[in-house]
């Protein structure tokens, strides 16, 4: 599950994505000029050390975008040119706000979902009187139901006009400005959210000796 605390964040997640997203190769095209939120998305760290959500963004021209982004309470070396920025959470204290794409826990997070059949976690506000299961708007599915747990390798991250490509031993795809696509035969995240009430893809999982591993 996923733990909400009452905060303050400087700057806030929009902020943060509207000052950053304008200059990512996956746009297309599509008018970022005004950024608003659609909905979001997160999945649990088994050691409960990394924040994982993606976020669900409408630009001016009705284009639905996808960004995930993974927050952690301390730098990590290796991996400045994916660190997006540092925000101030007055519960938390300083936060690293990272490029999910190119954070290992992200990537076993959302391929551990897709396999296996899992969804979204669950979110819950942190108040006086303990938590509080916050209603969700936004809901994800993995297409299952393999049991496997893989062994991912240094992460190689790539785009193909508005698809983020992320070699891990398996290849994850992840379309960066969402169609709305129905789920295949082959291993996927499929999702819904206000908006979008018939499921459709957000990500894939290609294995190597799979169609367009190469």
């Amino acid at each position: 599950m996923a733990i909400q605390h009452p905060a303050t964040l400087v700057p806030t997640k929009l902020e943060l994505l509207q000052t950053w997203v304008p200059h990512q190769p996956w746009l297309g095209g599509a008018d970022v000029s005004t950024l608003t939120r659609l909905g979001s998305y997160r999945f649990d760290d088994p050691d409960g050390e990394v924040g994982i959500e993606t976020h669900l963004l409408g630009t001016v021209d009705g284009q639905v975008l996808q960004v995930p982004l993974t927050y952690r309470g301390a730098p990590v070396t290796g991996a400045e040119a994916s660190l997006i920025t540092t925000m101030t959470h007055s519960t938390l204290g300083e936060r690293w706000v990272y490029d999910g794409c190119h954070d290992p826990v992200y990537l076993t997070a959302l391929i551990t979902v897709i396999l296996t059949g899992g969804r979204e976690a669950d979110l819950y506000a942190a108040t006086d009187h303990g938590l509080v299961l916050e209603p969700g708007t936004t809901h994800v599915c993995g297409s299952g139901p393999s049991t496997a747990v893989l062994a991912l390798t240094t992460p190689v991250v790539s785009h193909d006009e508005t698809t983020t490509n992320i070699d891990v031993g398996v290849r994850l795809v992840l379309p960066r400005v969402v169609v709305a696509t129905v789920p295949g035969a082959g291993p996927a995240l499929s999702g819904t959210w206000p908006g979008q009430v018939i499921p459709c893809v957000l990500a894939t999982v290609r294995v190597p000796s799979g169609p367009g591993f190469d």
